[in-house]
């Protein structure tokens, strides 16, 4: 099992997180994934973090599909690959109305049928083919007068750059397995993985090119060596709150329909319901201690190893860890151990 590290959206300390970082690196992280939202884009992030690393791999957690052009987006990740030395993966996903429409003012439609038009069209790309595109939502050249097919001027360093899709819902779920390197996983209960993602799974791995080699499954999980403190638990507790709650509107959360999939119907609703009420603190007691427990990842040595088998058994084989602890030297010290107790 890979062991990555999920940052969070840094703003003036990035610098700091970036040295924090390399540490991670020299305690054996394989992985840094930046994410992306509505915060500072995820491209700058990685393009430093390319220049202080040496071995371990880079991702965007995720790129979001709508916000660029297929071309920009291709050329965006080859460029990234090459300054990283052929160390990127490209993280995609559609994200959500709420951002999408209401922070960068496109319109939300046809994320599956788009993220498979995309990565065929990044794929052309990294070939250096003269591209030419005619699919449902995305024709490249456009026609007229002017236009005409292109290919990238640069030699990208790697053909094919490994393309991780995040995704929750069945069909999303499905289209990772069948067309990516990887599928990166949100709030993985493992106990509930087989009943709520075996089908999808199955079903895209039914089409996929073996070509495309095993699918990596990669998740993130709060994680902290010790007996998980009631503040540290309160902290996933409202990251748990905010996506229930807030990250979307009624009817249109894809966290909130993963978590009611889970089995917590009842439970999400009250969330939701107390969190676009105004309480968030009520909102954040709401969230079930079952469900707190089951998506993090804290507790001693031999804890922390039972959960590990348990998630490796489901079949996860990235590990994205948000270290939790209070100091850095904490931090890297509980990497390290995380490293040593991974099977």
């Amino acid at each position: 099992m890979r062991l990555g590290i999920q940052l969070g959206y840094s703003g003036s300390g990035f610098a700091g997180a970036a040295d924090e970082v390399a540490e991670f690196e020299e305690a054996g992280a394989d992985l840094a994934v930046v994410p992306e939202a509505y915060s500072f884009d995820a491209v700058s992030a990685l393009g430093y973090l390319a220049a202080r690393t040496r071995r371990m791999q880079l991702a965007s957690g995720v790129m979001q599909l709508y916000t660029r052009t297929p071309t920009l987006t291709a050329m965006t990740a080859a460029g990234l690959d090459h300054v990283s030395g052929g160390r990127f993966n490209l993280g995609l996903g559609a994200s959500g109305p709420q951002v999408i429409e209401g922070f960068h003012g496109v319109r939300y439609d046809a994320p599956v049928a788009r993220t498979r038009e995309i990565v065929e069209i990044c794929r052309r790309v990294w070939r250096r083919e003269t591209l030419t595109f005619d699919g449902a939502h995305y024709r490249i050249p456009l026609p007229g007068h002017y236009a005409k097919p292109l290919k990238i001027i640069n030699h990208p360093v790697r053909p094919r750059v490994p393309i991780l899709l995040a995704a929750m819902g069945p069909r999303n779920v499905a289209l990772a397995a069948e067309i990516a390197e990887g599928w990166q996983a949100l709030w993985l209960d493992p106990r509930a993985f087989t009943r709520v993602f075996g089908d999808a799974l199955a079903d895209g791995l039914s089409r996929r090119d073996p070509g495309l080699g095993p699918l990596d499954v990669s998740v993130p999980v709060p994680f902290a060596v010790g007996d998980p403190s009631p503040a540290l638990l309160a902290r996933h507790r409202g990251q748990l709150a905010l996506y229930l709650g807030g990250m979307g509107a009624r009817g249109r959360n894809f966290s909130h329909d993963l978590i009611r999939r889970y089995g917590y119907a009842d439970e999400a609703v009250r969330v939701q319901d107390l969190f676009l009420s105004g309480q968030r603190a009520e909102a954040a007691a709401a969230v079930p201690d079952d469900l707190v427990t089951a998506t993090s990842l804290m507790g001693r040595p031999d804890d922390l190893r039972r959960r590990l088998d348990a998630l490796a058994t489901v079949g996860v084989t990235t590990l994205l860890a948000a270290p939790l602890a209070a100091t850095r030297a904490e931090r890297v010290k509980d990497v390290a151990e995380l490293r040593r107790l991974m099977p």
